[in-house]
């Protein structure tokens, strides 16, 4: 049966929209807040680490709704997604009728917890459907989910920029287009919905109890974390280390092009030389490719280019490989996996405010202006060292973590 007859088109539309919800908040949101509001990092950065801190309960319990409503979850995803975008249009649309910050926070809370269990749902969804595909369907799965979710955030994280070429309120054109891609998405996935026959919950202690998935969590966690503090950082590293305002949307979709043309390169290459050796091998090669970063500064905008190309193309295999990876682990623990990715969704959000609240008083505190003015020497080389250093330190981290997870090939 073709790809297309199986519907996993749906699977990459809906990424798409989920992926619109996630990274490219944590790079838009702040500094619109700062540039239009005058809200200060750190501010936002307390922000965006309190409501992480609101997940630790928030997501596993929304992974147990998600379970409850796996009969009904058509409506109930319908639901979230509207919720989501409207909270997306009050994020960036709406001028705050309260305090910035507080209009902020409560805008973000709304659109968090939507993501959150819109991604519960359809990463549960996921397992059961890849388990209906012949063959090895959670890889063939992940290439067009992952392949999806880099094209949304490719679009998501340059949206603002191209259409502040038309558009006087770029960011309000953005929060409309991601109401339609809502739409759409949600339109797509309906029948995906009604078609599951989806097993009962087998609860959080099945998932924690497993020492595979625990270390596939911690690998997750720590493998994540990278790409948040880069993500958090990289408007700031464009705009005041390099020196180059303006080139920040064709560098972000330099990079997160790259990562989705290579997603599918490195599903066919695990699914031929086993998913952990070959993610290994791309984390690796990601430090490489990163730590060329390190070394850049005013007007080096073509070797950062490089730096974006290769590090997207490595981005590809972090992103694919290990949340197949995961999947398969939870079909064979917890068919239900709604609570496995209630965890999982927890996981990949408190690294991206765990760099916001440590790195961005960082900032502030060593002098780096966001007003326009002229930052000191120290701040910029704090900024470098932030964004390209303390990356490829977490990353040694995660490889030394899944070097040592017993899997018996599970992709």
């Amino acid at each position: 049966m073709s790809a297309r007859a199986q519907r996993l088109p749906s699977y990459a539309l809906f990424a798409a929209l989920l992926s619109a919800a996630g990274l490219p908040i944590y790079i838009h949101a702040p500094k619109f807040y700062v540039d239009q509001y005058g809200v200060s990092l750190a501010a936002l950065g307390t922000v965006l680490f309190v409501l992480r801190l609101l997940d630790v309960v928030q997501d596993p319990l929304l992974g147990k709704l998600s379970e409850r409503l796996r009969h009904r979850r058509g409506i109930a995803v319908a639901v979230g997604a509207g919720m989501m975008a409207l909270a997306m249009m009050g994020l960036f649309a709406v001028a705050p009728p309260v305090a910035p910050v507080l209009w902020f926070a409560g805008m973000l809370t709304l659109v968090f917890s939507g993501f959150s269990f819109l991604t519960i749902c359809f990463y549960a969804q996921g397992v059961a459907k890849a388990d209906a595909i012949a063959g090895q369907g959670h890889l063939m799965l992940a290439r067009w989910r992952e392949t999806g979710a880099l094209l949304g955030v490719c679009a998501a994280s340059v949206a603002p920029v191209m259409l502040g070429v038309w558009l006087d309120a770029p960011f309000a054109g953005f929060a409309v287009g991601f109401a339609l891609l809502a739409l759409f998405a949600v339109l797509a996935m309906s029948d995906e919905w009604r078609a599951a026959d989806l097993p009962a919950s087998t609860g959080f202690a099945t998932v924690l109890k497993d020492a595979v998935a625990r270390r596939l969590l911690l690998v997750a966690l720590l493998n994540a974390a990278p790409v948040a503090v880069s993500s958090t950082l990289f408007l700031f590293y464009v705009e005041r280390a390099l020196e180059a305002p303006g080139w920040e949307g064709p560098l972000l979709l330099l990079f997160f092009l790259s990562a989705a043309a290579a997603a599918p390169f490195w599903s066919m290459l695990a699914e031929r030389f086993g998913g952990k050796r070959v993610l290994l091998l791309a984390m690796v090669l990601g430090i490489v490719a990163f730590g060329g970063a390190l070394f850049l500064g005013p007007g080096d905008v073509l070797l950062f280019a490089l730096v974006c190309l290769a590090s997207g193309a490595v981005l590809g295999a972090d992103l694919t490989l290990l949340p197949a990876m995961f999947a398969t682990r939870m079909a064979k623990i917890s068919p239900s996996a709604a609570e496995g990715f209630g965890l999982w969704s927890f996981v990949s959000k408190f690294t991206l405010a765990l760099a916001a609240v440590v790195l961005l008083p960082v900032l502030e505190g060593a002098g780096l202006q966001t007003d326009g003015t002229e930052s000191p020497p120290e701040a910029i080389r704090m900024l470098i060292l932030l964004y390209a250093g303390v990356p490829c330190v977490l990353k040694l981290c995660a490889i030394a973590l899944l070097a040592r997870v017993s899997i018996v090939e599970e992709v």
